[in-house]
């Protein structure tokens, strides 16, 4: 049995715990944007990377998109999904509650530094049971280390809860070219602007303007995802020309969108 194999035979079944004399256990393994991952949970953290490729990780909360650059942390006992766009070379790594290094009780998208990158590819190999010192052990204390001070990153859609927002947000994510005024908006919320303005900083934690950005990149990084040109991606996602959309991508991926897919091993705020 492969040392993947083995790792996916201990990790298997609902709420499995890891019962392992070890911090951190690697798996890899391969989906199509045909095997996406149905709703589940597991009494261990994760730290979930694409090597290649883009997933689109779904909970109670919200949605988060996860490029090459970046993973997303999934605290122990968190429902989640996983759909993939395009071929996704997925690592995971499975770390022990009590070892885990970041917020116990939301998801994020953190930055994967070339330490990181490495450091995950590398505990992949792993068995399942290894020394408690030794080369395995003080590499998941690497990761550890990583994962504390990683950069978070702006690929989140929270999930809102009050009709009037849903009702925006569900016309807006389906049209993010909508080009309407503010109080168009409002309108359609059946609420003042400052009552919008006040539902999506208490239901999204940001301005109206900041999540619509924030959906206009999350849909362009599908796009950009799936092969499709920078100038089409630019006009679908609503901005007028494909320069303002590359100072918009640029801004908050720190690199532009031609170039953000050529090579996922690269720190892309180096």
């Amino acid at each position: 049995m492969s040392r993947n194999r083995q790792a996916a035979a201990v990790l298997d079944g609902p709420l499995v715990p890891l019962g392992l004399s070890v911090p951190v256990l690697g798996l890899a393994d391969e989906h199509g944007p045909d095997r996406p991952i149905p709703s589940h949970r597991h009494d261990a953290a994760q730290l979930i990377h694409a090597a290649s490729g883009v997933m689109k990780v779904r909970t109670e909360h919200g949605l988060w998109i996860v490029p090459p650059s970046r993973a997303v942390w999934v605290p122990a006992q968190t429902t989640h999904s996983i759909d993939m766009i395009g071929v996704v070379a997925l690592r995971t790594i499975y770390l022990d509650p009590d070892f885990a290094a970041l917020d116990p009780t939301r998801c994020r998208v953190v930055q994967v530094s070339a330490l990181l990158r490495a450091a995950i590819l590398r505990v992949v190999d792993f068995g399942p049971d290894y020394p408690e010192e030794g080369p395995e052990a003080n590499l998941a204390r690497v990761i550890r280390d990583e994962l504390r001070t990683a950069e978070v990153s702006p690929l989140h859609l929270p999930t809102l809860v009050d009709l009037r927002a849903r009702r925006v947000a569900e016309a807006f994510e389906r049209h993010p070219a909508d080009r309407r005024t503010r109080r168009a908006w409002a309108r359609l919320a059946g609420a003042s602007e400052r009552t919008l303005e006040r539902l999506f900083h208490r239901e999204a934690r940001m301005s109206f303007g900041r999540w619509q950005r924030q959906v206009r990149l999350v849909r362009a990084l599908e796009g950009l995802a799936e092969g499709r040109s920078v100038t089409e991606v630019a006009l679908d996602v609503g901005f007028e020309t494909p320069s303002a959309f590359i100072a918009m991508f640029r801004s908050a991926m720190g690199t532009t969108p031609g170039r953000y897919f050529d090579d996922p091993t690269r720190d892309a705020r180096a």
